[in-house]
């Protein structure tokens, strides 16, 4: 039987018409189009996920990256922090859809299967019912992918390896793309920010796993993916930086948004520092 998961965020974080969806979408693609141009495509982003007012263009600069493979891009495992409802581990969707303004997109239904072997992974529909990190992503890869299936993935509390050993289960090849979703320091003032935001993004390169919820709301999967990478032997990059005092927001009370991508070293050795 199939089920959809209805959007529980449009006309709050990105707008609920169709139409004005699309053009908002293209618009931010747009801007970000020139410094993504002949840059390899990621095997790994991470993306912020605030309102598009706030974070579109930084989340934008990530997926620019990802137009090369809009017919290569067949899966994408797509994580984000709990906002909302506790969930020990990770937590998939019951629903088999998840609609936004633009369409439904495919839960991967291997993937289910693939997850229901590990301990860590439960089906949890309440995590999912309002949760935003997840679906404000979902109307850029309806963009910029010509057609995907996706598996969601809400991630409460769990360790780093546990994040990493559901990442590696469905690591795939250039078919699968991993995203994490997270934005970074919140509700500092504007210098402040960016001084603990420009820490937190030198130890995303660095690929560290001991990123705190401080540095990043998104702190447990950006550990997960930190672990992966080492393993699958990424090097990460950072391409925008910014926080909302930057684009919508006053600057005494911030939110930080970093876009990053992660590419496989061309000597094939394991990133070290």
């Amino acid at each position: 039987m199939i089920s959809v998961r209805p959007p529980a965020v449009a006309g709050l974080f990105y707008p609920a018409a169709a139409a004005e969806l699309r053009r908002d979408v293209a618009a931010l693609l747009a801007a970000a189009a020139p410094a993504a141009r002949a840059k390899p495509v990621p095997k790994a982003i991470i993306a912020p996920h605030a309102g598009y007012l706030y974070s579109g263009p930084t989340a934008a600069a990530a997926y620019a990256r990802l137009v090369p493979a809009r017919d290569l891009i067949k899966r994408v495992v797509l994580l984000g922090p709990v906002h909302r409802v506790p969930v020990r581990g990770l937590a998939l969707p019951a629903a088999s859809m998840l609609a936004t303004p633009l369409g439904n997109v495919m839960v991967d239904a291997r993937a289910h299967a693939a997850l229901s072997l590990l301990p860590q992974v439960s089906i949890n529909a309440t995590a999912h019912a309002q949760e935003h990190s997840l679906e404000v992503h979902l109307p850029f890869l309806q963009t910029v992918l010509a057609g995907f299936t996706v598996v969601p993935l809400a991630v409460g509390d769990a360790s780093a390896e546990e994040v990493a050993q559901v990442i590696d289960t469905l690591w795939g090849g250039p078919e699968t793309l991993i995203i994490v979703s997270s934005d970074l320091s919140h509700y500092l003032n504007y210098a402040e920010a960016q001084l603990l935001d420009s820490d937190t993004a030198q130890a995303i390169l660095d690929l560290r796993s001991d990123i705190s919820h401080e540095q990043a709301c998104g702190g447990t999967p950006v550990n997960g993916l930190a672990l992966a990478a080492r393993r699958h032997h990424l090097t990460a990059d950072l391409i925008d930086l910014r926080n909302s005092g930057d684009t919508a927001g006053d600057r005494q009370r911030v939110v930080g948004y970093g876009a990053f991508v992660f590419c496989a070293n061309n000597n094939g050795k394991p990133h070290v520092h």
